[in-house]
């Protein structure tokens, strides 16, 4: 854990604490369907945290889920999370969301193009 510290016009980071991947047993997202930057994770300890947002909250999640299945295969749960932003071969997969937002946005504004062109009987 990391703590950021402005000093004038400078910014620092200190080293707070370290945990080890290998002893990680679960990571809570506390509430799935709730835009919220706070999550648990616990090791022989629970730690409450809190991300800078929810977006960052997957992000991390998704890192150590890769770095998990890349270097220790052990088996940590992920829970109260969305399962379709936590898989990066999702159409939601935050990659691609703000490409998907737009092609949304412009398809919604060209059904009410169309819709305004055609005349009422």
């Amino acid at each position: 854990m990391v703590k950021h510290l402005r000093v004038d016009r400078e910014e620092k980071y200190e080293i707070v604490e370290k945990w080890f991947l290998k002893d990680l047993e679960m990571i809570d997202g506390k509430e799935a369907d709730t835009v919220t930057p706070y999550f648990d994770m616990h090791f022989h300890k629970v730690y409450n945290l809190e991300a800078y947002s929810c977006a960052s909250k997957y992000t991390f999640a998704r890192t150590l889920s890769k770095l998990n299945e890349m270097y220790l295969k052990k088996d940590f749960k992920i829970v109260n999370f969305d399962d379709t932003y936590l898989n990066d071969d999702s159409i939601w997969s935050s990659n691609n969301r703000d490409c998907l937002v737009l092609m949304r946005i412009c398809f919604y504004a060209s059904n009410l193009l169309c819709l305004s062109l055609c005349p009422l009987s």
